[in-house]
């Protein structure tokens, strides 16, 4: 092999010191070669105008172009004098807002978790607790003469309905199978009509607006937004007390959960309407709240209640229904009622069902003395155990058919005697 010439060596060294082994190119980093740098790059600078005091800016503003030795002009905001829905608009500071107050005031809403459950409940309502339903109910429940014809194979019927038969899918997810069930055991009720006549003088109604305020020591609380469906009545449901068990409910103490606040988990707001809204207009022929229904159908499991804080959300909306209810029928200045109110809860997953019949003895809640309301809660009632959409086969052995396991017939009974309570 020939060696190079001595020109031919310092042109190729040469070569070699400009990159690329001697071909000629530029010698380059990394990050010139087309690697860009994770680094965004830094904004452009901004010819801000600094307030001296007793000194006026010398801006660019009457030049009408850009001069970089003077300072950057301040425009006040542009107004098109029309209003343009496409056009972004500050909000104005929160305490320039009309209903602006500095008390603040603790609203639950639907999608409030109380920490204590129904121990906050309870406080925040005035209200004692009594486990089971009302004996009145449960003669409900007991008596044969009420009970709907093939009941059990009807209920079994619904349950497979919603879940089996409704959906296409293999397996329904909750979203879908709850609303069924409940609905579905709702007009397995209203088949009762011909028995009971006075059920025609009801109407169910969704997605209604429910607005209620009170004071609870210092503390100012608000009841707002949906709820869910509503039954109600042209008349309203009996008295379940007598007033020797309302004047018995002085003695009672509520319970304390110190350290953690009463308020804990409720939203705090500065900017609100003091003010006692049903949900629907004046001179509605069904005045009366009957029965709440709350369906607890999310999906993920992150996203659903817990069935005490489920039993919390119960209490304070039949609370609000009912305060809202006695200011609407005996003003703002009455203490004791001398009718109690009396709302029914209906809380379920499509699979297990809680019970809560509300009293509302008393308007006067600042203090924790004197008459307390009362709340009988039914609690975590299994309507079945599992459904199983898919047979199990074990061995070419069906060990499980598809259908409901543990049919709890017991459960419907109880669901069947609140929607016929008041009309029996």
């Amino acid at each position: 092999m020939a060696l190079a010439s001595g020109p031919a060596l310092r042109a190729l060294a040469g070569s070699r010191r400009l990159g690329l082994g001697g071909c000629g190119a530029p010698k380059r980093g990394a990050y010139e070669w087309g690697v860009r740098s994770a680094q965004k790059p830094k904004p452009r600078h901004l010819h801000r105008v600094h307030e001296i005091p007793g000194l006026e800016p010398i801006t660019y503003e009457g030049k009408m172009h850009f001069v970089p030795w003077l300072a950057q002009p301040i425009f006040p905001p542009w107004e098109p004098g029309w209003n343009n829905p496409w056009l972004h608009r500050r909000p104005a500071p929160i305490h320039e807002h009309q209903l602006y107050k500095d008390q603040p005031c603790y609203i639950f809403h639907q999608r409030c978790r109380l920490l204590e459950g129904m121990k906050q409940a309870l406080w925040l309502t005035k209200t004692k607790l009594i486990e089971g339903l009302p004996k009145k109910v449960l003669n409900i429940v007991d008596d044969p003469a009420n009970h709907v014809e093939n009941q059990d194979e009807r209920v079994l019927d619904i349950i497979s309905h919603a879940r089996l038969w409704h959906s296409t899918e293999d397996i329904p997810k909750r979203e879908t199978y709850c609303p069924v069930i409940v609905n579905s055991l709702i007009q397995l009720c209203k088949s009762q009509i011909c028995k009971h006549p006075s059920l025609a003088r009801r109407i169910s109604a969704q997605k209604y607006y429910l607005c209620t305020t009170w004071n609870r020591e210092s503390l100012l609380l608000q009841v707002r937004g949906t709820s869910g469906a509503i039954l109600s009545a042209k008349d309203p449901l009996p008295t379940i007390a007598s007033p020797e068990e309302v004047e018995a409910t002085r003695s009672h103490v509520l319970e304390n959960f110190y350290p953690i606040s009463p308020t804990i988990d409720l939203q705090e707001c500065h900017v609100y309407d003091v003010k006692d809204d049903s949900g629907f207009l004046e001179g509605y022929p069904y005045p009366h709240p009957h029965t709440l229904y709350f369906l607890e159908n999310a999906n993920l499991k992150p996203h659903r209640f817990l069935p005490e804080q489920l039993r919390a959300k119960m209490l304070l909306f039949a609370f609000a229904n009912a305060l809202a209810q006695a200011r609407l029928l005996y003003g703002h200045t009455a203490k004791v009622l001398e009718q109690p109110i009396v709302v029914q809860s209906v809380g379920t997953d499509g699979r297990v069902f809680q019970f809560l019949v509300l009293q509302l003895n008393t308007t006067d809640l600042a203090s924790n003395d004197g008459v307390k309301n009362l709340a009988w809660v039914d609690s975590d009632q299994l309507l079945y155990r599992h459904f199983w959409c898919r047979p199990v086969i074990k061995k070419k052995v069906v060990v499980e058919p598809v259908g409901p396991v543990d049919f709890q017939p017991e459960t419907f009974r109880k669901f069947l005697a609140l929607h016929l309570h008041g009309a029996v």
